[in-house]
């Protein structure tokens, strides 16, 4: 509860926000996983149509950025389409702030310690990150009364199927994780 009243703590300190976006206002995307491949691809697609992109990196000793070094820029300059954030889904408070500061039209979740055999080794920071992680960012949709306005992408893997007998998956499929990945 302590981390539901401190992102509560968050949000009163907020200016307030807009209501009603200016028309031919750009949509707002915030990416999680932005140094990834989808992430990276994604972000090209979404400033290509136009977007502000915001993406969501870990801290980690080394700034790899290697997938979008070329659209990189200072997150200090201003009227740049693409911003880089420090984040982490296992902070409730910094995903209610990254929701908060950036007013995202869309989210898209591709973050994830997505490493099966690592997922063994360490099981309950897999299911913080990759589950528990989607729920706070749900939350701070929630919390700051964005649910009408923001739309939620979560990606996904098929570790979920585990081994399957068909090899095209739908919505009727049913799960057979074999990892904590999977079940993360």
């Amino acid at each position: 509860m302590a981390t539901v009243a401190a992102a509560r703590k968050v949000v009163a300190k907020a200016a307030p926000r807009k209501t009603a976006a200016p028309k031919g206002r750009r949509k707002v995307a915030l990416i999680t996983g932005i140094t990834g491949q989808d992430g990276a691809y994604l972000s090209e697609f979404l400033l290509s149509k136009g977007y502000e992109v915001h993406g969501v990196k870990r801290r980690s000793s080394l700034f790899n950025t290697d997938r979008i070094d070329h659209l990189y820029h200072d997150s200090h300059e201003r009227g740049l389409p693409f911003h880089l954030h420090y984040g982490d889904l296992t902070d409730s408070v910094n995903c209610v702030r990254l929701v908060q500061q950036t007013q995202p039209d869309e989210i898209y979740n591709l973050a994830a310690m997505s490493h099966v055999a690592v997922s063994f080794e360490m099981p309950e920071y897999t299911a913080n990150a990759d589950a528990i992680g989607t729920l706070r960012f749900l939350e701070a949709i929630r919390i700051l009364g964005l649910e009408k306005k923001t739309r939620f992408y979560q990606a996904s893997t098929s570790e979920l199927y585990g081994g399957v007998i068909h090899s095209a998956q739908n919505e009727e499929t049913p799960f057979h994780p074999r990892s904590p990945y999977g079940v993360a």
